[in-house]
């Protein structure tokens, strides 16, 4: 793939039905295919409002979308303003051009840009390629913590008393 092909670029409101499908792509290779409960309109209102809760990125390749990074902010009470990284997700048939290299490049551009304590991340522990490509970028891997989440179910049966 000739890196002149490539365009990162923010994504508007014009470009969620893509995101959406990469979402899904990527609910699929996590093996939670079902797990997807947004719609393009969640999409539209949570991330182009008054008050936007994400930043997206898109990766054009020949000005089709085949990849994207979904990143908002964080506070941590040791680091002040952090940037998380939601989601970056390349089409299956684009793995392994570099498409994901020059997304995460501009995820940490923008970090820099806004000048935040810190980036974090999730990664799968099956998943090795993403855990090498990170290492390689020279991220810390931490092992010692766990992540812990309720869903809306969860936090609907949760009793304060």
């Amino acid at each position: 793939m000739n890196s002149k092909n490539i365009t990162i670029e923010l994504a508007t409101k014009d470009d969620m039905p893509f995101v959406l499908e990469l979402i899904q792509e990527l609910a699929t290779f996590e093996k939670e295919p079902d797990a997807v409960d947004i719609t393009v309109d969640d999409l539209i209102n949570d991330g182009f409002g008054k008050q936007p809760l994400f930043t997206c990125f898109v990766a054009r390749v020949n000005n089709i979308i085949e990849g994207m990074a979904l990143v908002y902010f964080r506070y941590s009470t040791w680091k002040g303003k952090t940037l998380h990284l939601e989601d970056l997700v390349v089409r299956a048939s684009k793995r392994g051009t570099g498409l994901g290299n020059a997304l995460f490049k501009q995820v940490i551009s923008y970090a820099k840009q806004e000048g935040v304590g810190r980036a974090e991340w999730v990664v799968l522990d099956w998943n090795t390629n993403a855990i090498k490509f990170y290492e390689r970028s020279g991220a810390t891997i931490l092992k010692d913590w766990h992540l812990v989440q309720m869903s809306k179910e969860q936090l609907n049966n949760y009793t304060t008393n």
